[in-house]
């Protein structure tokens, strides 16, 4: 089968970063702070566009600070 890789939240690490406390951020995002959890902890099956637009715009960010994409066939390979 096929290992196409996965897509990495990295928005706890940009949180703490941040002088923002979660509950300002889902404050100005306007999300539910469930939400903002499973986007931190990475268990998002589904993202929003226009929630990570607001990220983006609240914390002052671009999109490839919140979402990385990860190849793990290029990760074996380039350990070799």
């Amino acid at each position: 089968m096929m290992n196409y890789g996965y897509i990495r939240i990295n928005l706890a690490e940009l949180i703490e970063k941040s002088p923002l406390s979660k509950n300002k951020i889902c404050q100005m995002c306007q999300i539910q702070h469930t939400q903002l959890n499973r986007y931190c902890k990475n268990e998002a099956a589904r993202v929003d566009l226009s929630v990570l637009a607001r990220i983006c715009y609240v914390l002052d960010c671009d999109i490839d600070d919140v979402l990385t994409y990860i190849n793990e066939e290029k990760e074996k390979t380039d350990k070799r």
